[in-house]
């Protein structure tokens, strides 16, 4: 069975450049046009895997994470931060503090997305052809 990913992201075409990465390795890419889209689509598409931007107009990223965390139905579903905020402190707040299952800085390429979302869903480090 495909595993469902909700994209919730503000722009676009980072939507569609995701949705066709993915697609090709046969997951299923539901986009969300920033937080509070993000948040509605997450309770009706109940994913496999949220990839979360953290600046975005309508709802912060981290707000959707918080968010995501304080819910009994959504508590324990993978998040996988994307980001422009590449700095090591920002890496360091995600990963140690906030404890997302990982961050991925922009721009990325398709191996490193495909292997994080690979190590999400095998529990373990493994190299991924794009």
């Amino acid at each position: 069975m495909k595993k469902k990913i909700v994209y919730i992201e503000d722009e676009p075409e980072m939507i569609d450049l995701v949705r066709l990465i993915l697609g090709r390795k046969g997951y299923e890419v539901v986009g969300a046009n920033g937080g509070r889209e993000g948040m509605r689509i997450i309770q009706t598409e109940q994913p496999d895997l949220v990839l979360l931007d953290l600046m975005m107009p309508d709802m912060d990223g981290w707000d959707v994470y918080h968010q995501l965390r304080a819910d009994e139905r959504t508590k324990s579903l993978p998040v996988i931060v994307i980001t422009a905020r590449a700095q090591n402190i920002d890496r360091v707040l995600g990963l140690e503090i906030a404890k997302v299952d990982d961050y991925l800085a922009k721009p990325f390429t398709p191996q490193e997305l495909l292997e994080s979302i690979a190590k999400i869903f095998t529990g373990s480090d493994t190299t991924v052809e794009a």
